[in-house]
């Protein structure tokens, strides 16, 4: 049973885990922070303009059945205001450290990749 164990915390030690534990937690309180970006400042602002806040209640019936749009709506606005924000938080100051650092955002390539492509480029010129 001790191995086991071993082994265990070995798994749960090694770096994937770790870094994905940790990008769970900062996913979580980000989100916690858009939810109260989209309910403090976005949603007045909408009740502002078309006069409710919460589009939960609109809806439409068809022969009894009952379409409730509204909950969609909201649901709409908050995926693009997290997408929104995740794009302009983190995905573009991240691409402006990669190019400050002389990395290309755009090349997702592995350094093995890379690697390889040198040796087949002077494979080519030394024949």
């Amino acid at each position: 049973m001790p191995k086991v164990l071993t082994e265990f915390r070995e798994f749960l030690m090694r770096g994937n885990i770790v870094e994905l534990a940790i990008a769970v937690v900062i996913a979580t309180a980000f989100g916690a922070l858009v939810a109260s970006l989209i309910t403090n400042l976005i949603t007045p602002v909408i009740a502002a303009i078309f006069g409710q806040p919460d589009f939960s209640q609109l809806s439409f019936t068809i022969n009894g059945s009952v379409f409730g749009y509204g909950s969609f709506i909201n649901a709409m606005i908050t995926f693009v205001s997290i997408a929104a924000a995740v794009f302009f938080f983190v995905v573009k100051p991240l691409q402006s450290m990669q190019r400050r650092r002389g990395i290309d955002p755009a090349d997702t390539r592995s350094d093995e990749l890379r690697v390889l492509e040198e040796i087949r480029e002077l494979l080519r010129s030394s024949r």
